[in-house]
């Protein structure tokens, strides 16, 4: 066949191939996101280990506070396991969520603290039963890793928020940001329509957005890139969070976003608590937080709220993923309500 006319007849095929394959990609993006049934008294929580391992009496606050609340607590397998820094091995951890997922008198599944181990099990986890009979997942830092897999691949909600390791021993004794950010936790699994605000900041870039939220840990989400793990930011809000990174690394972290395309088509950008590493005398890198963030989103046009509720600090308030919020960035602040 003449070379010119055989590549002629190859481009129906691309450009069906293309079309194709950009359809299918437009039908996952504009899949909703099931909402899991709310909860109401009598129904079961699951507290599990899918990453670092916790003693079983720590998790007895958060198990009686949330009997208090009318809820039944049925405490997982490897609470109280250990296997150096996680609550258990892989196959243990694995069983004991996998179980969870499945069962359908759990209507929530609350991971005792966050530490390190829920991507050795990810891929492992089948979410058919989950997707028929979804649940709220709760948790937050390396559950960041679940909260964007079943984004991707179940679209499912779930929620960021605090964990077993964050409820005060003693309620009574507690300040008042510790109970109502855990309170914030039974608000929204029972159904209430959430709505924050944040201080204002002079780094805050104004502007509003109606779009789904999603995100987490950045370093999390730095890793996930390119996984079946990956989330899509087009046309979404994003909050961010991170603890223990020096600033060259958090720069690093968003340049991965903005080079992998996380920020091309985003409706807007929240950044949370961000606890960084003093610079090694000597090695200082020059710029702050809130340099380094608008350095990267400067060519870009979403608005932009620092200094959010929610990360690894005390006010670290309970946030729906995947569902849909109205953001505002304003002079006096930024206020983030559920739609």
């Amino acid at each position: 066949m003449n070379r010119k006319h055989f590549i002629s007849s190859l481009i129906p095929v691309a450009v069906a191939a293309t079309s194709l394959k950009a359809s299918a990609n437009t039908a996952i993006a504009a899949k909703k996101i099931g909402i899991p049934p709310y909860l109401e008294p009598g129904d079961a929580i699951g507290i599990t280990c899918p990453a670092g391992y916790i003693k079983t009496e720590a998790v007895q606050p958060a198990v009686q506070l949330m009997q208090s609340w009318g809820f039944n607590i049925k405490i997982g397998q490897t609470v109280g396991k250990r296997d150096f820094t996680m609550g258990g091995t892989d196959a243990e951890r694995l069983a004991d969520l996998q179980q969870m997922l499945d069962d359908p008198t759990i209507k929530a599944i609350m991971c005792a603290r966050g530490g390190y181990g829920a991507v050795h099990i990810i891929d492992q986890l089948n979410f058919s039963r989950f997707m028929a009979n979804p649940k709220w997942v709760i948790g937050f830092s390396d559950i960041t890793v679940l909260h964007n897999h079943i984004h991707t691949n179940c679209h499912v909600a779930t929620l960021h928020s605090k964990m077993c390791n964050s409820f005060p021993d003693n309620w009574s004794l507690a300040e008042p940001i510790q109970v109502e950010t855990i309170l914030s936790i039974k608000q929204a699994l029972t159904g209430q329509r959430m709505s924050y605000t944040s201080p204002s900041s002079t780094s805050n870039r104004q502007g509003a957005a109606v779009a789904p939220l999603v995100g987490g840990n950045l370093s999390i989400a730095a890793t996930l890139t390119g996984t079946r793990s990956d989330i899509s930011t087009d046309g979404k809000i994003l909050f961010l969070e991170d603890t223990g990174e020096y600033l060259y690394n958090i720069d690093r972290m968003l340049y991965n976003l903005q080079r992998s395309g996380k920020l091309d088509k985003l409706a807007g950008l929240i950044l949370g608590g961000f606890k960084v590493k003093p610079d090694e005398p000597d090695d200082e890198f020059g710029k702050t937080l809130y340099e380094v963030v608008l350095d990267r989103v400067k060519s870009y046009k979403f608005p932009v709220c620092f200094d959010f509720p929610v990360g690894h600090q005390k006010n670290n308030f309970a946030l729906k993923c995947g569902i849909t919020h109205s953001l505002k960035v304003t002079q006096t602040g930024g206020t983030l309500t559920e739609a």
